[in-house]
């Protein structure tokens, strides 16, 4: 089988993984916000805000790979692509500074969240599959060597710990009654989120000098 035929089979691979992960996002987003919105939890509403950044990323990459797949101008393709890393490093930030500042207000005035079966349920489920799923990227990816696809790699892993940090907050807080938990848990995802964002910035920012540079 020839290098070209093995590498339209591991585009079509990625393109079934990607819709995996796009519809696992959705779900995830809004079972995350909506079970922390409901029980005033900064930790999964964060988490639910982070997936969906991640589905922009998703959607992204997947119109890439099919575009890919038509053969479609690459011009075309990194233009959709630096657009989507701009976009979400700004979300990034703006996730960053919403964690920064509702858990420090909230430890300082004792805001207690509520417990959430829900939460613990979504976060349980994302601590499995994401590694799974990073796994099964990172094989079709050695035959594609797509950078977009490695990014977003890095995302699921980063889902993953986001998901264990939340479990854990989430379970201590629900089961044990310690709300403080949370938003401990919460600022701990700053070292995750805030990575992400840094990293999408250094992305955004050299993605706009080669935009300059091909102009």
């Amino acid at each position: 089988m020839s290098t070209e035929i093995q590498r339209r089979g591991a585009i079509r691979e990625g393109i079934r993984l990607e819709v995996f992960t796009i519809s696992w996002m959705v779900i995830e987003a809004a079972v995350a916000i909506g079970a922390g919105v409901l029980s005033r939890s900064v930790l999964l509403t964060a988490f639910g805000l982070d997936s969906a950044i991640e589905l922009i990323s998703g959607v992204t990459l997947l119109w890439g790979l099919a575009a890919e797949a038509r053969n479609a101008e690459l011009e075309r393709i990194d233009r959709v692509e630096r657009r989507a890393v701009q976009m979400s490093a700004v979300l990034l930030v703006l996730v960053c500074v919403y964690l920064l500042a509702t858990s420090a207000g909230a430890l300082l005035f004792r805001l207690e969240p509520g417990g959430s079966w829900a939460g613990l349920a979504i976060s349980a489920a994302a601590v499995v599959v994401m590694p799974l799923l990073a796994r099964r990227k990172r094989e079709v990816n050695k035959r594609i060597g797509s950078p977009a696809l490695r990014a977003d790699i890095a995302e699921t892993i980063t889902c993953a710990y986001m998901a264990g940090a939340a479990l854990l907050g989430v379970a201590l807080s629900t089961l044990l009654g310690w709300w403080w938990a949370e938003y401990l848990a919460a600022l701990g995802l700053l070292l995750f989120i805030g990575r992400e964002a840094w990293e999408a910035l250094e992305s955004a920012r050299e993605s706009g000098g080669r935009a300059e540079d091909d102009d």
